[in-house]
């Protein structure tokens, strides 16, 4: 058994013949699969197993900071060549490999719902609160104010939006979480734009306000949790 180390960023190309008989564990950290064409392929968390015999995966990386294990069976102890610094982008790729992607996308979904239905319930609640305090939600435009149940609705279906996202950076990007939390905290920014605009007074638009960060509150921490689990 051999181990190779990949330190936090770091990228090894795979050479075919030496993966022709091995067979691969992530020990620690996480592992990215980077495809022939180099397009990104799946992020393999801890206890992941892998072959990468007649596959196509070119070169292992490490999408994280912290340093990420493998550990590598082979029946011979041929050569093998933990080669970090040498920045050998060329060498013919084998193949990749089964992760657990699709555990993460359960894992990642029943977080998503149960936040969801958390976000739901906390923004409902405060909502429920501030009309109680006297602040009356009506919109100057439409001439309507806004119902308890048009919280749950919007807070419902943009909370879903954001479990999509966070999917499908789980799939496709290489810093998940990283990503997740730049990208949320960004449109949380620009949700906040609309109340000011609507021609509703003081009270009803800090009360907006203050909903769209308790339902960011709730979402964003959990989903980026979720995105982190290897």
């Amino acid at each position: 058994m051999r181990t190779l180390t990949l330190p936090g960023g770091a990228r090894v190309a795979v050479v075919a013949a030496q993966w022709r008989d091995a067979f691969a564990v992530v020990a620690r950290g996480r592992v990215q699969l980077e495809l022939r064409d180099g397009a990104p392929g799946p992020v393999l968390g801890r206890d992941a197993y892998f072959w990468l015999r007649d596959t196509g995966v070119r070169a292992l990386r490490n999408p994280d900071r912290r340093t990420a294990t493998v550990r590598i069976h082979t029946p011979d102890s041929g050569p093998w060549r933990n080669d970090m610094t040498s920045g050998n982008d060329t060498a013919v790729a084998a193949g990749p490999a089964a992760g657990r992607t699709g555990h993460r996308l359960r894992r990642l979904a029943g977080t998503g719902l149960l936040a969801t239905l958390a976000a739901v319930v906390v923004t409902t609640l405060a909502a429920a609160l501030a009309r109680a305090l006297g602040v009356d939600f009506a919109i100057p435009d439409g001439g309507e104010r806004i119902p308890l149940g048009g919280f749950a609705v919007v807070t419902g279906f943009f909370s879903v939006v954001g479990v999509v996202l966070a999917a499908a950076l789980l799939r496709w990007s290489a810093r998940p979480a990283a990503r997740f939390g730049w990208t949320a905290g960004t449109l949380t920014a620009i949700s906040l734009v609309p109340p000011f605009l609507v021609g509703a007074d003081a009270a009803t638009v800090a009360a907006l306000v203050g909903l769209h960060l308790v339902a960011a509150a709730v979402m964003i921490p959990a989903l980026t949790r979720s995105l982190r689990a290897g």
